[in-house]
C-alpha cells in the first residue's frame, strides 16, 4: 500500500505540474499557471439578488475562540499559524495577506503567515512534510486531495467547528459532503467552483441561434459557429485535469455522474457513459486543431481573442475583461445544455476547503480562531474576491454579504455570476455524489483516468463504448 500510495503521488505530481500557481482543482482542482481563473481550486441554493446588510465586526465574533486560545497557551506566549495554499498569483496572495495583516493585528497573541505552494508540487511536497514533521498548521485542499493527506494520520477532524461555523454562516450542504467520511470531516469549506458555458451574445445573434439548452441544439450550434474566422466550441483532449472536467461536464449531462456503485465498485462502463464520451467526440470537430493540448489558459485566450465561440470554464471574467472587450451586455453564460430526458443535468464544482494539520491544542484553537474570521461575511466577501468572479461561496451568509457583491468587478459582471451561482447549485463531482463518498477516486483522479479514456476515443480512434470498458479496467487496476 505504501508503494502504490508513493507511485500514485508521483503521478499526481508530474500530472499537476501544468497547473503551476491556479486553483485546481481546482483541481483544482478544482485544476493549471491558469489565467485569472484557478480553473485552474459545491455549494447548494441560488444567490439571493440584493446584498444583506453588513454584519457584526469580525473581532467580536470569535470571542469564544479567542479565550480558547489563550487557555490552551501559557500567557504571553505567541502562537505561530503556517498557512500553505496553492493561489499564487500575486494578486491573490496580496488579497490573502492583507487579512492575514489584519487578523493578526486584532489578535496580538496569534502570528499567522503565509507560504504559497504549487498544485504541481503540493501531492509531493504535503505529504513529505508531514512526514518529516515540519508540516503547516493549515493546508488548502480539494475533496481528492484531502484523502491523501488524511491517511497519513495528520488531518485532524472538524466536526464540532464545522458545526459551529455552520450554525453562525449556514453552509451548503454541498460544500460540506466531499469532506465527510469515515466518520468525521476533514475539512472546511472555503469556496466553491462551478463549470459553465461561455459564449458572446452578440456572435449568437448574428448567427441567428438562441442559446443552447439541449446536447442537439448545442451540436447544431458548434457547427453553425465554426467558420474561417472561429472554432464553434473549444474542447481539450490530452491527459490532465482539464480534460477531466469537461468530460465530466458532459458525464454529467448524460445522466453518468455516478461513477461508482454504492457498494463501492465501480459502474464507469454504462450505456450513459458511453454516450457522454460518444457526444464529446462530435463536439469535438468543432474544436481548434491544437486543443489536444491545452489546459485552461489555452480554452480562456482562445475565447478571449474570438477563436472560439464557446468554451466550458470556471470564469472567463477576468481574462475577458482584462484582455478582450471587457462589455459585460455581450458575455453570455449559461447551464451546460443536457441529453434529452436527463431528469438531474448539472456541472463539475469544486468546493475548496482547508485541513487542521495540527494536534497540538494551543495552535488548533488559533488556526480555528483565523478560519472563523475568513468566515466572518465582511471578511469573506473580500476573501472569496481574490479573484473576482472565480470563487464562489460556500456559505448562505456569504452569499448575501455585502463584501461580496461590492467589489467592483462583480458589480460589473453582476448578472454572469448570478448564473454562475446558480449552475453552482447543481454542482457534484466525480467520486463524492449522492450523498457517498468515495476516497479511492484519488487513484482515479489523480492518475486522469476519465482522461485518459476520452484519448483512446479522440487520439487512438477507439470507439466509445470499447474505450470506455478499457477506462474501465484502469480504474479498476488504479484502486486496487
Amino acid at each position: 500500500m505504501k508503494l502504490k500510495l508513493a507511485v500514485l503521488l508521483l503521478v499526481f505530481s508530474l500530472i499537476l505540474g501544468a497547473c503551476g500557481g491556479a486553483s485546481a482543482p481546482a483541481q483544482a482542482p478544482a485544476a493549471p499557471e491558469e489565467p485569472a481563473a484557478a480553473e485552474e481550486s459545491a455549494a447548494e441554493e441560488a444567490v439571493a439578488e440584493e446584498a444583506a446588510p453588513a454584519e457584526e465586526p469580525a473581532a467580536e465574533a470569535v470571542v469564544t475562540e479567542e479565550a480558547a486560545a489563550e487557555e490552551a497557551a501559557p500567557a504571553g506566549e505567541v502562537v505561530e499559524i503556517t498557512l500553505w495554499h496553492m493561489e499564487q498569483p500575486p494578486h491573490r496572495v496580496e488579497r490573502i495577506q492583507t487579512l492575514i495583516d489584519e487578523f493578526n493585528a486584532a489578535n496580538p497573541g496569534i502570528v499567522v503567515k503565509q507560504e504559497p505552494q504549487s498544485w504541481g508540487e503540493i501531492y509531493a511536497k504535503a505529504p513529505a512534510a508531514v512526514a518529516a514533521g515540519n508540516a503547516p498548521e493549515l493546508l488548502f485542499a480539494i475533496p481528492d486531495f484531502t484523502p491523501i493527506l488524511k491517511d497519513l494520520g495528520q488531518v485532524q477532524p472538524l466536526d464540532d467547528f464545522v458545526a459551529e461555523m455552520d450554525a453562525k454562516h449556514n453552509f451548503y450542504d454541498a460544500a460540506v459532503a466531499p469532506y465527510s467520511y469515515d466518520g468525521a470531516i476533514w475539512a472546511v469549506p472555503l469556496y466553491n467552483m462551478a463549470h459553465s458555458l461561455w459564449y458572446r451574445k452578440s456572435v449568437f445573434e448574428e448567427a441567428g441561434l438562441e442559446p443552447p439548452t439541449t446536447w442537439d441544439e448545442w451540436l447544431a450550434a458548434a457547427e453553425a459557429l465554426t467558420t474561417d474566422e472561429q472554432f464553434g466550441i473549444g474542447l481539450p483532449a490530452n491527459k490532465q485535469l482539464y480534460t477531466d472536467q469537461t468530460v465530466y461536464d458532459l458525464m454529467i449531462n448524460a445522466g453518468a455522474d455516478e461513477i461508482y456503485n454504492s457498494d463501492g465498485t465501480l459502474r464507469f462502463d454504462n450505456p450513459e457513459t458511453t454516450a457522454a464520451y460518444d457526444f464529446y467526440k462530435q463536439l469535438y470537430q468543432f474544436s481548434p486543431p491544437d486543443s489536444p493540448s491545452w489546459t485552461w489558459g489555452e480554452a480562456e485566450a482562445c475565447f478571449a481573442n474570438r477563436s472560439c465561440a464557446m468554451i466550458l470554464q470556471f470564469t472567463v471574467i477576468t481574462t475577458y475583461d482584462t484582455q478582450a472587450e471587457g462589455d459585460p451586455e455581450d458575455l453570455g453564460v449559461i447551464a451546460i445544455p443536457a441529453m434529452a430526458g436527463v431528469e438531474n443535468p448539472g456541472t463539475i464544482a469544486y468546493a475548496n476547503g482547508v485541513m487542521l494539520l495540527t494536534d497540538d491544542p494551543a495552535k488548533q484553537e488559533a488556526a480555528k480562531q483565523f478560519i472563523a474570521f475568513i468566515l466572518e461575511p465582511e471578511n469573506y466577501g473580500r476573501f472569496l474576491n481574490m479573484e473576482p468572479g472565480l470563487f464562489l461561496p460556500v456559505t448562505e451568509a456569504g452569499s448575501t454579504a455585502e463584501s461580496f457583491w461590492s467589489d467592483p468587478m462583480v458589480v460589473k459582471y453582476k448578472s454572469q455570476i448570478e448564473t454562475m451561482l446558480d449552475n453552482s447549485t447543481r454542482g457534484r463531482l466525480f467520486g463524492f455524489t449522492n450523498g457517498n463518498t468515495f476516497p479511492s477516486i484519488a487513484a482515479i483522479s489523480g492518475q486522469n483516468l476519465l482522461a485518459q479514456t476520452m484519448q483512446l476515443v479522440l487520439i487512438d480512434g477507439q470507439e466509445p463504448s470499447a474505450a470506455i470498458t478499457e477506462g474501465q479496467q484502469l480504474m479498476e487496476q488504479a484502486i486496487e
